[in-house]
């Protein structure tokens, strides 16, 4: 589960659901199901705390507004769990069972967001990061017992960044702007080599490079809404477990999503790529409850060694049902993607279908408030 890159200054209780089912081939397991809480006002006015609590794994930071200067906040992160540094291989559209495993641990982390322009109307923040991992991973009931998992890792990291605007938590926001760039270090402790007879190695350091733009708008009088973003990375050092993943789509499952309707969960990996992916909602009835949906994604990727394919562009398309009640307390999504270049048992041509839920505790209150 992602760290969010700034103190969020909204309250939130919502509930999320994601699931994705490949219908051609079989590939990782791609779903999610987490608790988000957040309160900007936590026992006193100054202080925050946000938490994304799923059945196995829990995210919190407890943020201290302006406690460096009045433009200053400071958070401490703190996460852990089960399954949460799952690894899935997967290789020219084949999903390996016999060399994926578990990985569990948790960690913490400082992080200290400076807001540049506080006269400004879309603030820019400086955030900075640094934080310390344990991962600890285990054969799950799939893993050849002739493939050695990697041994214990202890990783520390730093990140920087610059984010102009941002983008909410919540699945399909209706107005969003942001345009952020990132670098990230991270530092492992020496470990032997892993897999069959030591076949495969993680590198002692790794650094990614990326930079994103998105835009999400709602024409509220017709019921549409748009939305897009372009992200590009690149990376030094990368291996199995630092490589960029591309592929399915949930849109909460990371802070900066890269999905591929049609594509199994993590299918693409890659040292460097560029993506594009649009999204388009129109009311079915006047009501504007029900919405059709149509998504698009595209993809040029420098595959990681060994994970090669035979096109460099990957693009996916999907359609979907969306469903808001008059409430507007809960939301439903109905999915289907093909993935044109996903590899399927030699062919290209994948397909996946899929249900995104949200349930806004706080929409319910302020509706109960109106009655």
């Amino acid at each position: 589960m992602a760290l969010f890159a700034q103190l969020d200054p909204i309250a939130r209780n919502l509930a999320e659901l994601g699931y994705d089912q490949p219908i051609t081939g079989q590939g990782p397991q791609a779903l999610y199901a987490y608790y988000y809480y957040n309160n900007p006002e936590y026992i006193r006015p100054n202080l925050t705390l946000r938490l994304a609590v799923a059945p196995a794994y829990l995210y919190g930071e407890l943020g201290f507004k302006q406690l460096i200067s009045p433009h200053t906040d400071v958070g401490l992160g703190f996460y852990g769990g089960a399954f949460g540094d799952n690894y899935y291989e997967v290789r020219q559209g084949r999903f390996y069972e016999g060399e994926s495993f578990y990985g569990f641990g948790g960690g913490a982390a400082l992080s200290v967001y400076h807001l540049l322009d506080p006269n400004w109307l879309i603030p820019l923040n400086l955030v900075g990061r640094v934080g310390v991992r344990e991962s600890f991973f285990s054969a799950d009931s799939d893993t050849l017992n002739t493939f050695t998992v990697p041994e214990n890792l202890t990783t520390g990291f730093l990140r920087t960044g610059l984010r102009f605007g941002g983008k909410e938590p919540v699945l399909y926001p209706d107005l969003g702007l942001e345009i952020s760039a990132w670098y990230e270090r991270q530092w492992r402790n020496d470990i032997d080599p892993y897999g069959f007879n030591g076949d495969r190695q993680l590198n002692v350091a790794s650094s990614l490079y990326w930079a994103y733009a998105g835009l999400n708008y709602s024409w509220t009088n017709i019921g549409h809404q748009v939305s897009f973003a372009v992200t590009a990375g690149t990376s030094s050092g990368a291996d199995r477990l630092s490589a960029w993943r591309l592929g399915g789509v949930l849109p909460l499952v990371s802070e900066f999503p890269l999905v591929m309707p049609g594509y199994y969960y993590e299918e693409l990996t890659a040292k460097s790529f560029a993506h594009f992916y649009g999204r388009y909602l129109v009311p079915l009835e006047h009501s504007h409850r029900l919405q059709f949906m149509l998504e698009g994604a595209a993809a040029r990727l420098s595959y990681l060694p060994g994970f090669e394919q035979r096109e460099a562009w990957q693009t996916g398309a999907g359609v979907g049902l969306s469903y808001t009640p008059r409430s507007k307390n809960c939301r439903i999504v109905l999915r289907y993607g093909y993935g044109f270049n996903a590899i399927r048992n030699g062919k290209e041509g994948g397909q996946s279908i899929g249900l995104l839920f949200q349930y806004d505790f706080e929409a319910r209150k302020s509706s109960r408030g109106g009655d």
